[in-house]
Parts: C-alpha cells; structure tokens; sequence
C-alpha cells in the first residue's frame, strides 16, 4: 500500500489498531515489534505534512567507469575494494562542492541528483559543471593511481533534465530517499553510450543550457522506452558560471560492442585487390571501424577490402574497405585495428543501428 501524505499511513495505524489488535492486551501489542515501528515511525512525523511522494524536476548525473571489470580481475579483492574508495572519495569531494545529492553507488557507478530533496534554480548548471569537474578529477585520480602501480581508469557520464517522482522508497525494515521514473531510465541510456572520459547530455540538458555550453558532434540513436531518435549531445566545455573544459582521454569517435564472428578480407595492392581470402575473427565494433584478430601480419596504413558478414544488419553481405591503424602480436595471431575507409551508406546505417542496440542491451 502507498501513502501520498503521512497523514494517511497514520490513519491507516490508526484502522490497524481498531481492526487488527482490538481484541489483543497492550503489553501484547507492545511485543509486535512491526506495529511498533509503524507506529513510532508516525508519531515521530505526524506534524510533518510534506508528502512522501513529490514529483520533482531534477537533473540527474550518471558515472561509470570504463575497464574495470576487466581490471578487477587482475587484482585482489583488497586492491580493487581500496582503489575503488579512493576513487568515490575523490568524486564525492566534487559532487559535494556543487551542492550535488548521492543517490547511490552501484558497483563502480555512481548516481547523482541536483535538485533533490532541494531545488535549486540553477541545478541544470551546477550538474554540468560538476560532470566537467569530476572528469578533471578522474585524470588527477589516474596519476595518483599509476604511482600506486594501478592502471588508468576513465569514466563515461550521461546527464539528463526532467520531471521524476521523488521519496523514500522501500520498507519498513530498509528505505532510501532516491527517484524513479522516465527521466531517470533516460538518464541511464545516456550513460551507457559515453565513450571513456566523455560526457553525453540528453536532449532536454542541451536545450536548457545552449546558450552557455559548447557541444561536440550530436548522435541520434534509438534507446529502450522511447519510439522515437533520441539525441545526444557531446558535452566539451561550460562557461557558466566558469569555464571549464574536461580533458580529452578518448582516442575513438563512436561506442564499441563486443562481437564474435568471422571476418573475412582481402589485401590491396595499390588498387588492385588480391584474390586470396584470410579469415580472422572480429573482437569488436563500432560505428567507424572493427578491432579483430588476423591469421597474417598486416602493415600500417594497408588497405583491405572486408566481406562483412552483414547477417548484423541483414541477410545481405557488403563489401567495406579498411585501413590497418594499429597491428599487436598476440600469441600465434594478429590483433589489427581497422579504420572504415569506403562503405556504403546503407552498410553504415545498419552498423550504426547495430551498435546502438547492442548497447541497449548492456
């Protein structure tokens, strides 16, 4: 049962009482400890007449960090619970000189909220400068960490603006002031798409503080609860009620998801393609370009024409051209980097679509 104002549940204690333990002695309702905590919990708050429930307009802040799992599992149970304090500790530091609110920490994320419990007129703008900070932050974190001999880690933020339902959520054994609705699942959509040591607002962050933050490319992607193209916005510098500017630590232009399946290509000589067919296996991919092992040694800047498997986007299969930007030996193969030279558009729109929604699925 729900109770839009305290009153109500005091009321409902009150039926409780009548109902429930009209027949029972006072020394044994005494002993039913769920009735007295119900209880004292109302008589602690009855002239309390704020509601339990409001609805807010908050902005919300969402951080994750990049590679961790990954890192986690090279170190001990210690060394990855300690780093990650150091690391909360120095964003909470941040979070609270912009007036921010914790919500939570889940794992190794963290979600924040300016506005709730208490609106402020300008929450839109110390999120977005607190985001910048906090990615600051994150590069100071990186080179107190690699003394410590702990590898960099990098964060991705979404940030999102609207309308949520705020209160304490939970029962009566465990309960937590947090918020929930559209807004706040956007909010986590965002996030997801950030690439490491970037940061994404959402459509209504940007329309709201355009006229004193700078933006980078816009992405328009389809995300689980919305019908239609949702826009994302590069946020890369705030000039209110300072400037800021958050470091760049991202050498990629797009997201990546995992994939595991064969690639095919052939080697180019000049123009001319060679007839014979390597089959390598692709490890990841995003919107411009695949990292994938090879069976042979590809140079620097060689091109090669891919036969991508597009049973991603359709049963069709289409001819893409690459360039080799890194090459790593790896055990009795190679691992390469391409980079999209020539595709398609169609090709580029199915990857795309593709990639969004393995996203979507994280």
């Amino acid at each position: 049962m729900q109770y839009s104002k305290k009153q109500d549940l005091i009321k409902h204690l009150n039926q409780l009482i009548n109902d429930k333990y009209a027949s029972k002695l006072g020394e044994q309702c005494q002993q039913d400890s769920h009735f007295q905590s119900l209880l004292t919990d109302a008589i602690n708050n009855a002239n309390d007449e704020s509601p339990l429930l409001q609805s807010k307009y908050v902005t919300i802040l969402l951080s994750d960090l990049r590679g961790f799992t990954a890192m986690a599992e090279k170190y001990s149970a210690l060394e990855v619970i300690d780093l990650l304090n150091q690391y909360f500790l120095k964003m909470s530091e941040v979070i609270q000189r912009y007036d921010g609110t914790i919500d939570k920490f889940m794992g190794d994320a963290i979600m924040v909220l300016f506005g709730a419990p208490a609106s402020k007129e300008d929450d839109l703008e110390r999120g977005l400068s607190c985001a910048i900070d906090m990615q600051i932050a994150m590069a100071e974190f990186n080179v107190e960490s690699e003394l410590k001999g702990y590898p960099a880690l990098f964060m991705g933020i979404g940030i999102n603006t609207g309308e949520v339902v705020a209160g304490q959520l939970g029962s009566y054994i465990h309960s937590e002031y947090t918020v929930i609705g559209d807004e706040v699942n956007l909010a986590s959509r965002v996030e997801a798409h950030s690439l490491r040591g970037q940061i994404l607002i959402s459509e209504n962050c940007y329309q709201q503080a355009k006229s004193y933050i700078e933006i980078g490319n816009k992405n328009s992607v389809r995300v689980k609860g919305k019908s239609d193209i949702v826009n994302l916005y590069e946020l890369i510098a705030t000039n209110k009620p300072i400037r800021l500017v958050p470091p760049r630590s991202e050498v990629r232009n797009s997201p990546r998801v995992l994939v595991d399946s064969p690639l095919a290509f052939q080697c180019l000589e000049g123009k001319q393609v060679l007839e014979k067919e390597h089959i390598g296996r692709i490890i990841d991919l995003s919107y411009g370009g695949i990292f994938a092992t090879s069976p042979i040694k590809l140079d620097i800047q060689q091109e090669i024409k891919i036969t991508l498997s597009l049973s991603l986007m359709s049963h069709q299969s289409s001819a893409i051209y690459a360039r080799v930007i890194r090459v790593n030996k790896f055990e009795h193969q190679w691992e390469i980097n391409l980079e999209f030279t020539a595709i398609h558009q169609e090709a580029q729109t199915a990857i795309k679509d593709f990639v969004d929604q393995q996203i979507e699925r994280i």
